[in-house]
Formats: C-alpha cells, sequence, structure tokens
C-alpha cells in the first residue's frame, strides 16, 4: 500500500431522490470528486441487505447486496421502470432515512420491474456462478416473507433442519417469491459492478467493510447451523459480545452467534476463504471488523441478559489468514484492532503484516501515553479522524472534557480551536502523520456536528440515517482537500494533475478564443 489518502462515505448517505443513497448518477459523480481531489480510496461500509435496526453489520446475508441501493433510473433505462412510477416513489426534502418508508415502497416498484424482466444469458450466467449463497438466500427470504419476517428458528420444524422434502416443496409453491430475490441480486450486482469499475478507471480504489460475526437471523446460519456453537436443536450454546468496561457497566451484549472454530479447522476454513475470495469480487480492499476476535473472543453464555457472564475463548489465530493467504494470495486487508489489546493480538497482528487502525479522536489523552497520537505512528496502519461508530470530529470536541481540550491544543502547537474550522485542524494531523493511508469520514471535511454522527453502538433506533445534502461537496471543499493532500505527498498518482482553483474558467476561455480565431481565419 501506498502512502495515500480516501474517503469514507456508506452508499447510503449518498444524495438521492428516493430517500437511500444507491448506484445512481450521484454517486458516479462522488467518484469524479474523489479524483479531482487527488484521493485514491473510498471506503463504503458493509453493502449486505439490512435487517431490524437497519445496521449492515446485522444483516440477512453476508453475500447478498442491499436491494435499496439499486438505482431504479438505470431500470427505467432498462425499459424495467417508467419515469412516472419513479417519481411516485421520491421523497422530496428528506433530510434523513426513513428506513420504514423505504421498506413499504421499494419491494412494490422492484417487483413491477421485475414482473416485465426477461430472463438472459447473462442471468442465468449469474445464477450459476453464485449458486454457493444465492439459493440459499433467496429462499430463506422467500420463506421469510411467508412467516411474516419471523426468524428461521420460529418455523415448523421440517423447514428449521431444512427438511428435503420440505425444500422441495418450497421451491415449488414459493418459485415466484424466489425469483423475485433473484432478480434483486442480479441487478445489484450488474449495477454496483459497473460503478466499481468506473471508480477503477478513475484510479479509485473501494475500500469495503465486513464484520467478523453474521447475524443470527440470516441465511449464513439457517442453511449451514454446524458452522456455528449451536446444540442438537440449533439453539446457540453461547453468543458474541463484549465484557464490561468504563464506557459499558454491564458489557454489551451482541447475541451473534458464535463460530466453531474446531469445526472451520476440519474444512481448512473452507467457509471463510470462500468469504473472503467473494469479498474481493466486490472490493478492491478488505477491513476486518473486530479483528481481536480471531485471537480470542468473549463468549456469552446463550439467554444471559447482559454481557458480565462471559468468558474469553480461543479462536483460530493465524491458520485462519495462513488458510486464506495459502487459497487466495496475500490479500489487502485492513484489521480493525481498536480497543483493549493483548500480547498475543499485538503479536497476530505483526505476524498477518495487516494494517492496523489509528483512531485521531481516542489520542487526546492529557496523560501523553496514548498509542493513538500520530507521532507514535509506524507507516503500517491507517488513521482516521473518526469512524461510523464515533461522534463527528466536530461533535466530538464539543462534548470533550477541557483537560483533554487543552492537551490537544498543546500538541498541536495552537492557542485556541474554532469551531467551525477544527475539523480541518484534525485532518492536518492525520494526513501529516507516518501512516501509509489516510481515511476521513465525508462528515469531517465538511465541518459537519454531531447532527451527522452514521452510528451509536449499543443503540437501537436513529442510526445510519445520514444522508450527505446535495451539492455540500463542492468545488471549493474538492479543491481544499487537493492541496491538503498534495502538501504531505499523498496525492494518487494515477489521477492526471488538477488545475489550480479558478483555472477551469480560464482554461474554458483559452478553447473558446483559440476556436474563435480558427473560425474567423476561415
Amino acid at each position: 500500500m501506498m502512502r495515500a489518502s480516501g474517503i469514507l462515505l456508506p452508499i447510503s448517505s449518498i444524495p438521492s431522490n428516493y430517500g437511500i443513497g444507491c448506484f445512481s448518477k450521484e454517486a458516479y459523480a462522488f467518484v469524479d470528486q474523489l479524483a479531482e481531489a487527488g484521493q485514491k480510496y473510498w471506503q463504503i461500509l458493509p453493502i449486505c441487505p439490512t435487517s431490524y435496526g437497519d445496521s449492515p453489520y446485522q444483516s440477512f446475508s453476508s453475500f447478498a447486496g442491499n436491494p435499496y441501493f439499486i438505482d431504479l433510473k438505470t431500470l427505467v433505462k432498462e425499459g424495467l421502470l417508467t419515469k412516472k412510477e419513479c417519481k411516485e416513489v421520491r421523497c422530496k426534502e428528506q433530510k434523513k432515512i426513513d428506513y420504514e418508508k423505504i421498506y413499504q415502497n421499494r419491494f412494490k416498484i422492484l417487483k413491477k420491474a421485475y414482473r416485465r424482466f426477461q430472463k438472459n444469458d447473462k442471468y442465468e450466467k449469474f445464477l450459476e456462478e453464485n449458486a454457493f449463497w444465492l439459493e440459499d438466500y433467496c429462499m430463506y427470504m422467500a420463506i421469510k416473507d411467508a412467516h411474516e419476517g419471523k426468524s428461521w428458528s420460529e418455523w415448523e420444524e421440517l423447514l428449521k433442519k431444512r427438511e428435503k422434502t420440505a425444500l422441495e416443496k418450497v421451491k415449488e409453491e414459493l418459485e415466484d417469491e424466489i425469483g423475485f430475490y433473484q432478480f434483486q441480486q442480479y441487478e445489484f450486482d450488474r449495477q454496483w459492478k459497473k460503478l466499481h469499475t468506473y471508480a477503477k478507471e478513475q484510479g479509485i480504489q473501494i475500500i469495503g467493510d465486513i464484520p467478523i460475526y453474521v447475524a443470527f437471523d440470516s441465511a449464513d446460519v439457517w442453511a449451514a447451523p454446524e458452522l456455528f456453537q449451536f446444540d442438537e436443536e440449533n439453539n446457540p450454546i453461547r453468543v458474541a459480545g463484549c465484557p464490561p468496561d468504563a464506557f459499558a457497566k454491564t458489557g454489551q451484549l451482541w447475541g451473534n452467534p458464535l463460530y466453531n472454530w474446531e469445526y472451520h479447522q476440519k474444512t481448512g476454513y473452507a467457509w471463510w476463504i470462500q468469504r473472503i475470495r467473494y469479498c474481493f469480487q466486490l472490493y478492491d480492499v478488505v477491513r476486518i471488523d473486530h479483528f481481536r476476535g480471531f485471537d480470542e473472543y468473549y463468549a456469552i453464555p446463550y439467554g444471559e441478559p447482559t454481557a458480565e457472564n462471559g468468558t474469553w475463548m480461543p479462536g483460530p489465530g493465524m491458520k485462519l489468514f495462513q488458510a486464506i493467504e495459502k487459497e487466495l494470495g496475500r490479500p489487502e486487508i485492513i484489521a480493525e484492532d481498536l480497543g483493549f489489546l493483548t500480547e498475543s493480538v499485538l503479536q497476530m497482528l505483526k505476524e498477518s503484516g495487516f494494517p492496523g487502525m489509528k483512531v485521531l479522536q481516542f489520542a487526546f489523552d492529557p496523560s501523553g501515553e496514548s498509542v493513538y497520537l500520530p507521532h507514535r505512528y509506524s507507516e503500517n496502519c491507517v488513521v482516521y479522524t473518526g469512524t461510523h461508530d464515533n461522534d463527528t470530529t466536530r461533535g466530538w470536541y464539543r462534548t470533550l472534557d477541557k483537560e483533554s481540550r487543552d492537551f490537544a491544543k498543546e500538541y498541536m502547537g495552537v492557542s485556541r480551536l474554532d469551531d467551525d474550522t477544527l475539523t480541518w485542524d484534525f485532518m492536518w494531523l492525520a494526513m501529516g502523520s507516518a501512516a501509509q493511508l489516510c481515511v476521513t469520514p465525508i462528515q469531517d471535511i465538511l465541518g459537519i456536528d454531531g447532527s451527522g454522527r452514521i452510528n451509536m453502538p449499543s443503540t437501537l433506533g436513529g442510526n445510519w440515517t445520514w444522508q450527505m445534502e446535495k451539492g455540500a461537496f463542492d468545488k471549493k471543499i474538492v479543491h481544499k482537500l487537493y492541496r491538503m493532500t498534495q502538501l504531505y505527498g499523498r496525492l494518487n498518482e494515477q489521477i492526471k494533475k488538477q488545475p489550480e482553483p479558478g483555472m477551469e474558467n480560464l482554461k474554458c476561455k483559452e478553447k473558446r478564443v483559440g476556436k474563435n480565431k480558427k473560425l474567423r481565419k476561415e
């Protein structure tokens, strides 16, 4: 990884007339802006279907794509929808994503497109190449719809345990519903690959995120319960979470099923290899969430009301990543190594060679001992001003205690930090560090306060709703970011030199003058 920089912006947060960001002209325009700003990376977070709580880290599938991201105007061009039909689901002057509203109307209009869709060779090829996950996912969602959205654990016993004749019956009875989900994934795949290819052509690489764990209510778990720590009735024995700490007195009870690592080892980690291989068909770089969980994981007995009575258990360690490298070569992976790290985790990170994460908001402990202070960074890391789980830098600084504020100012060599410009002051620190890669959330680039926060961990409701306003990332900011990127040696060398601010008009004028002279001569 060369010295570079990028922007964190989830697909869902792209400006849109249809309630949520998608693979629309606005996404292509953002790619162009990344290139103009001299950036090399676009980090997008997971793009899987969201379930309850609207979090992309709790999905119905670790392989499927979010149908909300399908661009409706593209379906118009394909003759599957009309402009009038799209107009009926437009969302006017909406500042936040309304998932309930989208859920109510998006599948209705996609079903209209499905009814008009004609199967072809490309479609059949997609079904064949993705059968290893697509068949189970589409069947899962069709059965789920037929059971009013209930999780697989609440289905009748034959379906719950995937009895062969019961599944064959479902395939026949729910053929059309299964086909609808196949169509969604086909369109998602086509549109995403087109956008991804366009980004590559502009010199932009995509950083995708994958959670370490999958949701209990998912096709992954239903299709392969043997991968997880379940009893004979396919009920979890233990679930995932974090122990109590200063931020959560009773810990964090995530509730995700834990992997049966002994079984995974027996299979040569086949499922994980398949998952990583598929991820690199979608992204150029993959950030793996909760890297510590591969060294040791916190296991909470199923049914516990809090995370207080959990225990630490050994994970696969380097065996998993050695198996991945043997099959796939050395993939570009970023390890999310935040939080308390034991010596064994640090050793695993060192052995893997993966760059870890440094978050600037964690740096300003008045003791001056924080490992997140920029002067302590090695080259092999990725620095963020903040992440999707943090407040925006402006929002964070407003809530920071006076002692930490004073230390931050002393460290930065300034007597004050103005509210309107402080986000860029912190960006200077991140950009100027030794870290090979610097990623900045778009909210910090735009100087947005706490209203731009994406997620508050361990809370339900109100998360994942932020959308960027149209025109907010304007030419002035793009040029400013380009200059900062240039000053700190992070410019994307694949991108042609950007004209200085104001030069575009001059060059256009020169072209017009030259054209007029030619016409006059003729």
